[in-house]
């Protein structure tokens, strides 16, 4: 048996498989976000310890034999969050979360240093880790002399269960602190942040063992001896899950956030078009990643303004046709980042008139989501990554209109795997598998069967590429008015 953990930003989820890939059992236990000034965003990493024991206390209860036999555990995590210890393994403060933005001047500042994109191969966006610490040593600086390591937020749930500061590539590529090409810290980047290797834990693949779960927690959940895999950031895991593995590989997610992620086999970095390089979570892969802030978070915002639930306005539109004529919806509710990088930028409707019923507008949230997508698509191609198909995943998928509208604002077949949790507690899992059975990842990140591929309309093509360049030219017009 292999236990996956995912530490999420609302919650920790544990999925249990078999030597068959089979998903045995789940559990998850929730978390609380913390907001106590406008802009922050953080978490108590004691939490994260006592959400997973509440999850691993059920799996016992409810599969004891199953976990009994457990022999490997990998981990997923949500990215770039500055968890800081000092002596004694103390956590000095609560955790800085990736949605906090306090450090956006901060960011600027070292994103003007060009030895950043240079060496690390991204933008700093505030989200990332390096500027959060920069933001500690400008505002508490008696805090910041006190860091002994600097953990991310499943590294630290690492530490609470094998006792060894470890991190991997995947998450690491999301600090700042990364050569990515090189796969290891760098000590240029680190010390324009007045920190030192010394400061960071040791790096692993995601596929390798970093250590061995504690003997007394073994123990507590009737464990025997257990390793313990070096993980994914939960992108990566998710890509894991999915088969994501080999260049020209691709899947997009529709999520409260909407990714397109792109596995490669070589570094591809492309910084000025805010597509992230980071590390995979197997040796020698790397992946390209284009990130939007608002995608079923769109949907549910419209929702809620039109008086309407997500299932019940998407089941409004017939089909996946032609585009709304002359009506754009922009979704940057929060901002954006590829390929922007604009976090004060606004949504909007744009061309709005008497014959646009409620419907029209969510046609058109459903075509701007598509169109942000194809944002990073473009973005990916000037890197010099191929996407031929693409897989969906996500609670967007839900609707078949919406992925038929994605298949035409792409111009690609979208695939929709069959029902099943292929997610980043899976991917996790597998990287445990592989880790404790030296098993050779072509054989265990197969992709999930297909339900359905939505194909592209090539009669439709004109249309909504017509579309797409208007969605084009709209923001550089209103990013201007809405700061």
């Amino acid at each position: 048996m292999y236990l996956g953990i995912d530490l999420g930003t609302s919650g920790v989820k544990l999925l249990l498989l078999d030597d068959g890939q089979n998903i045995v059992a789940s559990a998850s236990a929730p978390l609380s976000v913390e907001h106590p000034y406008s802009g922050w965003s953080e978490q108590d990493p004691a939490s994260w310890i006592s959400a997973t024991e509440t999850a691993l206390d059920e799996l016992k209860h409810s599969n004891g034999a199953q976990l009994s036999a457990v022999r490997g555990i990998g981990f997923s995590g949500q990215m770039h969050g500055a968890t800081l210890v000092g002596r004694n393994d103390q956590v000095l403060r609560p955790c800085i979360l990736w949605n906090d933005t306090r450090s956006h001047v901060e960011a600027s500042a070292l994103d003007a240093n060009p030895l950043f994109r240079e060496i690390s191969g991204n933008i700093v966006f505030p989200g990332f880790t390096a500027p959060k610490l920069a933001w500690v040593k400008n505002n508490e600086p008696g805090l910041f002399d006190r860091v002994e390591k600097v953990l991310l937020p499943k590294d630290y749930l690492r530490l609470w269960l094998t006792g060894e500061h470890v991190s991997e590539m995947s998450d690491a590529a999301g600090t700042s602190w990364l050569d990515v090409g090189a796969r290891a810290w760098s000590s240029q980047l680190l010390a324009a942040t007045d920190l030192s290797v010394d400061q960071m834990p040791r790096l692993v693949e995601g596929s390798e063992v970093s250590g061995q779960m504690r003997t007394d927690l073994a123990a507590r959940w009737g464990m025997g001896t257990v390793d313990v895999a070096g993980g994914a950031g939960d992108n990566a895991a998710s890509a894991i899950g999915l088969g994501t593995v080999q260049a020209g590989s691709a899947f997009v997610s529709l999520g409260t956030s909407g990714v397109l992620f792109a596995a490669n086999d070589s570094y591809q970095p492309n910084p000025e078009s805010a597509v992230h390089a980071f590390c995979h979570a197997l040796p020698d892969t790397w992946h390209q990643m284009g990130v939007i802030l608002s995608a079923t978070d769109a949907l549910n915002w419209w929702a809620g303004v039109s008086g309407g639930d997500p299932a019940t306005l998407t089941a409004e539109l017939s089909s996946a046709s032609k585009p709304t004529p002359d009506l754009t919806f922009l979704p940057y509710l929060s901002g954006e980042r590829t390929p922007h990088n604009d976090a004060a930028i606004r949504g909007s409707f744009v061309g709005l008139d008497h014959a646009h019923d409620r419907s029209a507008l969510t046609r058109a949230v459903l075509e701007g989501v598509s169109f942000a997508l194809r944002d990073s698509l473009e973005a990916l191609r000037v890197a010099g990554t191929r996407i031929d198909r693409v897989m969906a995943v996500g609670g967007g998928t839900a609707s078949e209109v919406w992925l038929g509208i994605l298949a035409n604002a792409l111009d690609l077949p979208v695939d929709l795997p069959k029902d099943g949790d292929f997610g980043a507690a899976f991917g996790a899992a597998r990287l445990g598998l592989l880790a404790t059975e030296n098993a050779d990842p072509a054989t265990v990140c197969y992709a999930p069967d297909i339900e359905r591929t939505f194909e592209p309309d090539l009669t439709l093509r004109d249309r909504f590429e017509t579309a797409y360049q208007r969605y084009c030219k709209l923001y550089p017009a209103i990013s201007g008015a809405t700061r």
